[in-house]
C-alpha cells in the first residue's frame, strides 16, 4: 500500500539559513504519527510544506498520491488541516462557516447539509450551529475547526498543535475525537507540545532538532535503545538522569550506592529520552 505521507531529501532554506535539513519520512495510512522538536526544530515549516503552503527549496513530497509542488490542488483536495491559530470565521456562525468551507470545497447541496450536519454531530457543536463563533469557548472552537477540516472527507488530518491553550478536560474529549477518526481510518500527523498526548495518541514519533530528524520509531523502541531505568539524583536545586537498559539494571545500581540520598528509581517516558536527544524541555 502506498505511503500517506512520503518526504525524501526535503530540505527548506530561509536567507541561508537551512531550517529543514535533509528530510526522509514515510508515514503510512491509518496511522496517528506525533512530530516533536523544540521551538525552532522545523516542525512547523515541515508541516506548510505538507501542506502545500511553502514550497520546499530541494528534495520530493507526496501526499496521499500527489506530489505537493507539482499537483498542489490534487493534495489540497485530500487533506484537512488544523492550525494552532484559530482560523474559523468569529462573525459568522457555526453553521455559515461550514457552510462557507463546503462551498469552497465544491460539494453539492443537500450532501453538504448532510455533511455538515454530520460533523457537527461527531464534534458535538450541533445544538451550537446557529451561535456565532465568537461566543464559543477556546475548546469549541477548536472543535470547530477539526470539523470543518473533515467536511471535505480528507484522507490525512493535519494538526499542529491543535489542543494548546485548552484545559486539561477539553483536551481530553479532544483526543477521544481525534482517537475515534483513526478508528475510522483516517491518518494523523500531529504536532504538540504536550508529552502525554504523543504517549496516549500516536503510534510513531519522529523528533527533530534544528531541521533535522534525529529520532525515529514507537515510544517502546525509544526506551529500548535509550534505556527503560532511570536514576535521578537531587544535587543542589536541579536532577541529574541516569539510563539503565532496564529496570532491573537500574535497581541494582541503585542498591550498590552507599548513600542513595537524593535518589530515585523509575521508568523513563518521553519526556527524559527527549531532553536526553535534545538536551532542551518540550516547551
Amino acid at each position: 500500500m502506498p505511503a500517506a505521507v512520503c518526504l525524501q531529501g526535503v530540505h527548506k532554506v530561509y536567507n541561508n539559513v537551512s531550517v529543514v535539513d535533509d528530510l526522509s519520512l514515510t508515514i503510512a495510512p491509518g496511522e496517528i504519527f506525533g512530530l516533536l522538536g523544540p521551538n525552532g526544530a522545523g516542525k512547523s515549516t515541515t508541516i506548510r510544506m505538507v501542506t502545500t503552503l511553502t514550497k520546499p527549496t530541494q528534495g520530493d513530497i507526496v501526499v496521499a498520491g500527489y506530489d505537493v509542488v507539482r499537483q498542489p490542488f490534487g493534495a489540497k483536495k485530500q487533506i484537512g488541516v488544523v492550525l494552532q491559530q484559530t482560523s474559523v470565521d468569529m462573525d459568522l456562525t457555526v453553521w455559515e462557516n461550514m457552510e462557507f468551507h463546503g462551498r469552497m470545497h465544491h460539494i453539492p447541496n443537500p450532501r453538504r447539509q448532510k455533511e455538515i450536519d454530520r460533523w457537527l454531530e461527531y464534534v458535538e457543536l450541533i445544538d451550537r450551529r446557529n451561535d456565532l463563533v465568537k461566543t464559543l469557548s477556546g475548546g469549541m472552537k477548536r472543535r470547530l475547526q477539526i470539523g470543518r477540516a473533515l467536511l471535505h472527507q480528507p484522507q490525512i488530518l493535519f494538526l499542529d498543535e491543535p489542543t494548546v491553550g485548552l484545559d486539561p478536560q477539553t483536551r481530553r474529549r479532544l483526543w477521544e475525537i481525534i482517537k475515534g477518526l483513526n478508528q475510522q481510518g483516517m491518518t494523523i500527523l500531529l504536532t504538540t507540545h504536550y508529552m502525554e498526548e504523543v504517549e496516549y495518541l500516536c503510534n510513531r514519533i519522529g523528533i527533530m532538532d534544528s531541521g533535522k530528524l534525529i529520532e525515529l520509531g514507537t515510544l517502546e523502541e525509544f526506551r529500548q535503545r535509550h534505556g527503560q531505568g532511570l536514576i535521578m539524583k537531587q544535587e543542589g536545586d536541579r536532577w541529574n538522569y541516569q539510563f539503565f537498559p532496564t529496570m532491573q539494571d537500574a535497581k541494582s545500581f541503585l542498591e550498590q550506592q552507599p548513600d542513595k540520598t537524593g535518589m530515585m528509581l523509575r521508568p523513563s517516558n518521553l519526556e527524559d529520552i527527549f531532553v536526553e536527544l535534545t538536551g532542551r524541555n518540550l516547551d
